[in-house]
């Protein structure tokens, strides 16, 4: 599964000490931002019929891969206020017999209950040791579906924040499209934490995944299927189109050209 890298004891250890100075000056920008925030006209927390439940999550990992684009995905912070952003890239790890997953070989562990939990359950695990990536388990025996970037709708000045936090002060000012672009990025941005962990994406009242009404996003001929990323140490398993993304959407993390020219042709790699 993508993060499965060297580990980088010097980074993490400059990032820790960054972090901690940054978080400080963060929490009361947070507090003045998301008053500043305006409420989405469009989304409603009252309009629940929105909200995915149990039964979306429970179809095979491919699907539901290919299912959580153009789906949005929704943060509520402690005071009520609601980030928003749209799925625009995911990954699918299938468990078994995928040598790239965190359950390959149908192996449990502690860090990876979640992935055996039922459909929808929130599987949240550390990279580099700081940052964090967020999956959703689906049908089938320890596989999930890595979220790996997000268009953002809404709270974008708190997302700012969020983001800010974690990088050197002093840096540029993120755009938008850079807000949630990785798989990391987007759990800054929305501030998904470890404690997130094995918590049900159907029920939770702090996170939940909706039907976008004001798109038509994901229509098949706009996915592109291509390799996953960051797990060319896993041979064959690394060339599975296994990633899949809208196509020519400015917020997806990486694009790949090939599988872009395969799909104009009328051609897609086999997923």
């Amino acid at each position: 599964m993508a993060g499965r890298k060297r580990k980088v004891p010097a980074m993490a250890a400059a990032s820790e000490q960054q972090v901690h100075h940054n978080k400080q000056r963060t929490d009361v920008k947070l507090k003045a931002s998301s008053a500043e925030t305006e409420r989405s006209h469009y989304f409603t927390s009252a309009d629940m019929q929105l909200r995915l439940g149990q039964e979306f999550f429970n179809q095979p990992c491919i699907s539901l891969a290919k299912a959580f684009l153009g789906k949005v995905l929704v943060r509520r912070c402690a005071d009520g206020t609601e980030l928003r952003g749209r799925v625009v890239e995911t990954e699918a790890y299938l468990g078994g017999e995928d040598r790239a997953s965190h359950s390959a070989g149908g192996k449990r562990t502690k860090r990876n209950t979640a992935m055996f939990m039922a459909p929808g359950t929130i599987y949240v695990y550390p990279i580099y040791g700081i940052h964090l990536c967020m999956n959703v388990s689906s049908e089938g025996e320890g596989a999930a579906v890595l979220l790996r970037s997000l268009e953002p709708l809404q709270g974008q000045p708190i997302m700012r924040d969020l983001r800010a936090a974690r990088r050197r002060q002093g840096t540029r000012q993120l755009k938008d499209k850079e807000l949630c672009n990785g798989p990391s990025k987007l759990c800054q941005a929305l501030n998904i934490q470890r404690c997130f962990d094995r918590r049900d994406l159907a029920s939770d009242p702090e996170v939940w995944l909706e039907r976008d009404p004001s798109t038509s996003w994901a229509e098949p001929c706009d996915i592109i299927s291509a390799p996953r990323v960051g797990i060319e140490s896993h041979g064959e398993w690394a060339k599975k189109p296994w990633r899949f993304y809208l196509r020519g959407h400015p917020c997806v993390s990486v694009v790949n050209k090939e599988a872009e020219r395969l799909l104009q042709s009328g051609n897609v790699m086999n997923t």
